[in-house]
């Protein structure tokens, strides 16, 4: 099961850097969010994947019975996951308020420091 998710994993990165390589806000944005769902499931992971075993111990005994999740990377993934949302919601305001500036999501053609003809303004 490890091995699945660690090559589920692995795409996702790969899926991520690539899309953050290319020059349009709103992909960037999805690579952004490809990259944090992977470090979700690295740490889901790392906390020991159980299938169907709740991290409860019962009545009258210390510790579990059987080998279980850890429920603190749980716990990390859920307050990860409201960051996220968090973060995805403020960046998509901040895309669609520079879209509506500019007329375009491409970085390049966003050159309000350096206007395109700056060379020219600088020897003129």
């Amino acid at each position: 099961m490890e091995t699945a998710v660690a090559l589920v994993i692995g795409i996702l990165v790969a899926t991520g850097v690539y899309l953050m390589l290319e020059r349009s806000l709103l992909q960037y944005l999805f690579g952004l969010v490809l990259l944090s769902n992977a470090a979700n499931l690295v740490i889901f992971t790392a906390g020991r994947l159980a299938r169907a075993t709740p991290p409860l111990v019962p009545a009258g005994m210390t510790e579990p019975p059987q080998p279980v999740a850890n429920p603190l990377s749980q716990a990390l993934i859920l307050t990860a996951i409201v960051i996220g949302f968090g973060l995805l919601a403020f960046a998509l305001a901040l895309i669609a308020r520079s879209y509506a500036r500019f007329g375009t999501l491409n970085s390049d053609r966003m050159r309000v420091a350096e206007p395109v003809n700056s060379k020219e303004n600088r020897d003129g």
